[in-house]
């Protein structure tokens, strides 16, 4: 049979998107969304370094941003402290603005245009941050990053795009393993970088980003098709709130949307507490802590990247959700109670499980929308995680604070973890009214 040659044809445009679109749609002779294996194959593996890449040039600057926080504050430790809330907070909640416009400009106008102009701006902003020379600017940066760091979203709509439903949840899985790849090494160089000094980690995130840029320019093929493209941008989807109305069309995603919400929420007390509270409790130096995060995401890489597309395969993704989120519950209830630390490293193996939960949730997701639908939808979840973002800062640090004083009922330093251990059952039993494989794709009313 013979290929067809892929040329893309754009639809009529403003100028500026025309000459955007133009300038990043290079012609590929098998389209990612044509039947051959390789092209499909070659598209995930690209995705799959797209993130691991941006998350490797994120996890460069983890060590040193307080540091740079905290010498632009003066070296006054509580005045960074409070500094580096703002950053979190703000952070996410340009994420949760940001996530559904990306969703919806890459339903309109292509996955392609949106990931690689998301990669270039990443890149720039590094380097704007590297130079910055007071706090309002390194601030200033910070929100950039946010801005285009919402490219997760377009690499989800992505994988929907060019996998088959039943492989979705490996894929996804995949990309949690990216994730966890990126946070165990991107700290460990950005720490050797910042011996040198303290601006080269940022001048390291801009030369990766770059990379991934030119890598894609050269490799990425459009993953959306034009004849499944929205007629128009549509802003009602592409602020949050309309974002979170179009979950409210899909009754099933709704609930599903709900699971994805819990499960950021209660991840989010490791980036909250963590640190506090291995030193509170055990004692644990830098290195130590650094160490066990080690341990955590080569446990959480070897789970979802090995372990997820044999478990959906075997049980379907409801079921490995369940087992899931029951392994979340039970991971927090050891590191919660942990009365030592060889306790709490007991409970890494079991906590790894966990990793089941958000690949077949997202798999779940995808299948019930039509692919037009696709990045909006992505961009709606993607702003419900930076709305946990948001949230989980004072949740989990009021929690910790209160247990560790003398106004709380009972001394217990683990009672976060159990917090997000609770957050979980209430997930699960989302989880087990609306995980179900659809009979058919629905529209939304």
């Amino acid at each position: 049979m013979k290929r067809r040659r892929y040329e893309p044809q754009l639809l009529p445009l403003n100028p500026a998107i025309h000459a955007l679109n133009s300038a990043l749609a290079i012609p590929k002779r098998i389209p990612v969304t044509d039947t051959a294996t390789g092209a499909r194959k070659a598209a995930l593996i690209f995705i799959f370094i797209t993130v691991l890449i941006d998350i490797l040039a994120f996890g460069l600057i983890i060590p040193v941003l307080p540091l740079l926080v905290k010498q632009f504050a003066g070296g006054d430790t509580i005045s960074a402290a409070h500094w580096i809330g703002i950053f979190g907070v703000l952070f996410s909640a340009i994420q949760f603005v940001s996530a559904p416009i990306q969703g919806t400009l890459s339903d309109r106008f292509g996955r392609r245009p949106v990931i690689l102009l998301s990669c270039f701006g990443l890149g720039v902003d590094f380097i704007f941050m590297a130079l910055a020379n007071s706090m309002p600017w390194l601030l200033v940066g910070r929100v950039i990053s946010a801005i285009f760091s919402a490219s997760f979203t377009t690499a989800n709509a992505y994988i929907a795009d060019i996998t088959a439903p039943e492989k979705r949840a490996q894929a996804f899985g995949m990309l949690g393993a990216a994730f966890g790849l990126g946070f165990i090494v991107g700290p460990v160089l950005g720490g050797l970088l910042s011996e040198v000094d303290l601006r080269f980690p940022f001048w390291g995130a801009a030369f990766l980003a770059l990379c991934n840029f030119v890598y894609g320019w050269f490799v990425l093929p459009e993953s959306h098709p034009r004849e499944h493209r929205s007629a128009k941008f549509d802003w009602r989807h592409a602020n949050p709130l309309g974002s979170l109305k179009l979950l409210r069309s899909y009754p099933k995603i709704w609930g599903l949307a709900a699971v994805v919400f819990l499960i950021n929420l209660a991840h989010f007390v490791y980036p909250n507490i963590f640190v506090l509270f291995a030193d509170y409790r055990f004692q644990w130096h830098p290195r130590q802590v650094g160490m066990v995060l080690g341990v955590v995401g080569l446990c959480g890489v070897i789970v979802q990247a090995g372990l997820v597309k044999h478990a959906v395969k075997a049980w379907g993704e409801r079921r490995a959700l369940m087992f899931g989120l029951c392994a979340g519950v039970v991971g927090f209830t050891i590191y919660g109670w942990a009365p030592s630390g060889a306790w709490f490293l007991a409970g890494i193996p079991i906590m790894a499980f966990w990793g089941f939960a958000m690949p077949a949730t997202q798999a779940l997701v995808t299948k019930q929308v039509d692919r037009t639908m696709q990045g909006r939808v992505q961009g709606a979840l993607s702003s419900l995680m930076s709305l946990a973002g948001i949230l989980a800062p004072q949740f989990y640090t009021g929690i910790f604070a209160f247990f560790i004083s003398t106004q709380g009922v009972l001394h217990q330093p683990g009672a976060p973890f159990w917090a997000a251990g609770l957050l979980l059952v209430v997930a699960l039993g989302m989880a087990w009214r609306f995980a179900r494989a659809p009979q058919g794709v629905p529209q939304p009313a």
